[in-house]
């Protein structure tokens, strides 16, 4: 197939206004309930995709209709909560309001076919070899046993020694992943969502904090597989032949918040919150294997977007304590980022600051009275964070070391140095106000996990494999971003159709 007739944004804009005006006045209750729907779809600019997608396309035979109201669709699906793509066509087939949502006729819909069609076209992989791996058998992938459970809230320790320092080094001189089947998925929710987000100032351009962190997602395939041997036939049922699997890039992974070991993928989001509007916003969507440690795919996915976009400066990346490793804050340091990352109590004792400096848990100095001194600002000549008395600052009332400590009324002045230990000496001070109200920010990318999962339901589709969740959560975070134009800007199709 070959890319033509991409019906323009305005075109589809004229289209939905010509059609649903005489619709509203036949069936206003029907039109009013589909509002917030028809809305977001009529901000929904897809004019940008048609040359990107041009590539992926064949320059000879049958032209590919109807593929920007394939998109819509998809986005159409979310919207109504539907979980099934083959149900959702048969919506659309027998809907006159839906068809005419996606800018299409009741008699011309879309076909089942040209969905997956769609889906695959906008994964880089060779889809011969996609079938071919189904195809093939793999061994078996036992449930781990319940010896091996870290236990309640807490995530499984990285296997892999070193992994981390290798990747950060890797990044670090410049290079990426550039063979990675969702890039082109990627590309197009940073053109399609991301960047328009950044034009209407709903991301903050100047200073921009990304929060990142991890959910996990249960597939619905399972993890037995298809026997294919002739143990059965032998009256062994017990067998560990290998099998054939529905679902070949799934693997076993550890869930804290449920406390179970699950089959499925990790989904790895980065986020943004805007403290004007109130609103969560991803800005980076991957699906990982269950089993990848957070250590690793943060790095990767701070190195993927700035390569998405480079225009825009990352000033604060806040992670979990799964993140609390060298490597990514010396990666962070290289690159001119403040990590904000919470310290892992496995690391206590794992510092190359001075010996002879006294440090509590959270990387401030202890004065020779036991108290955590004041954090009193950062000497950029010197590159060195100053902290003074906890007295001398009216911090506490007495204390029993004044006398032999300094007899200046100014009190106890300590310096450290981050290039001590990046660690322990953030740029901005751990426990520090500013530490506290930054770090704050990290709960948005828990709130746009419970988005994609549930508000959109990526957790009950009826689908199996990594390309059909890494699509549909594409469009799941462009159905945010759209959710955040509405609220901000009020726009209301109805105004237009009266």
């Amino acid at each position: 197939l070959m890319l033509k007739n991409w019906t323009s944004h305005a075109e589809y804009q004229q289209f939905i206004i010509s059609n649903l005006s005489s619709f509203y006045k036949t069936f206003p209750k029907r039109i009013e309930e589909l509002e917030p729907s028809i809305s977001k779809l009529y901000c929904l600019d897809l004019d940008i995709l048609g040359e990107i997608l041009k590539p992926h396309y064949s320059t000879t035979g049958r032209p590919a209709t109807l593929q920007p109201e394939i998109f819509r669709s998809f986005s159409l699906m979310l919207f109504q909560k539907e979980t099934s793509i083959t149900k959702w066509v048969n919506k659309l087939q027998t809907n006159d309001l839906f068809a005419t949502c996606i800018g299409c006729t009741s008699d011309k819909t879309p076909s089942l076919g040209a969905h997956y069609d769609f889906i695959s076209r906008l994964w880089l992989s060779d889809l011969s070899a996609d079938r071919s791996n189904l195809k093939k058998t793999y061994s078996y992938k036992k449930k781990p046993s319940k010896t091996k459970t870290p236990g309640k809230n807490k995530k499984l320790p990285n296997k892999r020694s070193g992994i981390v320092k290798k990747i950060a080094n890797f990044l670090g001189n410049g290079r990426s992943f550039a063979c990675r089947f969702e890039k082109l998925l990627q590309k197009i929710f940073t053109l399609v969502a991301v960047a328009p987000s950044f034009d209407l100032n709903l991301i903050h351009k100047d200073k921009l904090t990304l929060a990142g962190d991890g959910t996990c997602v249960h597939c619905h395939s399972s993890y037995y597989g298809t026997k294919v041997c002739n143990c059965c036939q032998n009256d062994i049922y017990n067998c560990k032949c290998d099998r054939k699997l529905s679902d070949v890039d799934a693997n076993w992974g550890w869930d804290s918040h449920e406390n179970r070991w699950f089959y499925g993928y990790t989904l790895y989001a980065l986020s943004s919150y805007n403290k004007e509007f109130k609103i969560d916003l991803p800005v980076y969507l991957r699906f990982v294997q269950a089993s990848r440690h957070d250590s690793i795919t943060g790095i990767v996915a701070l190195a993927e977007f700035r390569e998405l976009l480079p225009q825009f400066k990352i000033s604060n990346y806040v992670l979990d304590s799964a993140n609390d490793n060298y490597p990514t804050y010396e990666l962070c340091s290289k690159w001119n980022i403040n990590p904000f990352i919470d310290l892992n109590s496995k690391n206590k004792g794992n510092s190359k600051y001075p010996p002879t400096l006294s440090i509590s848990d959270k990387g401030v100095p202890i004065c020779i009275g036991n108290h955590e001194m004041v954090y009193n600002g950062f000497e950029k000549s010197r590159s060195r964070l100053k902290w003074r008395c906890p007295k001398a600052c009216g911090k506490i009332q007495s204390c029993s070391c004044s006398e032999e400590c300094s007899p200046s009324t100014y009190g106890r002045v300590i310096h450290t140095k981050p290039a001590w230990d990046l660690r322990l000496f953030t740029k901005v001070p751990r426990g520090s106000k500013q530490w506290k109200s930054i770090y704050k920010t990290r709960t948005c990318s828990e709130r746009i996990n419970n988005r994609i999962l549930n508000d959109y339901r990526i957790h009950s589709l009826r689908m199996r494999g990594k390309k059909r969740y890494s699509f549909m959560t594409m469009i799941a975070g462009i159905n945010i971003h759209l959710d955040a134009r509405i609220k901000v800007s009020g726009f209301n199709i109805l105004n237009l159709l009266e």
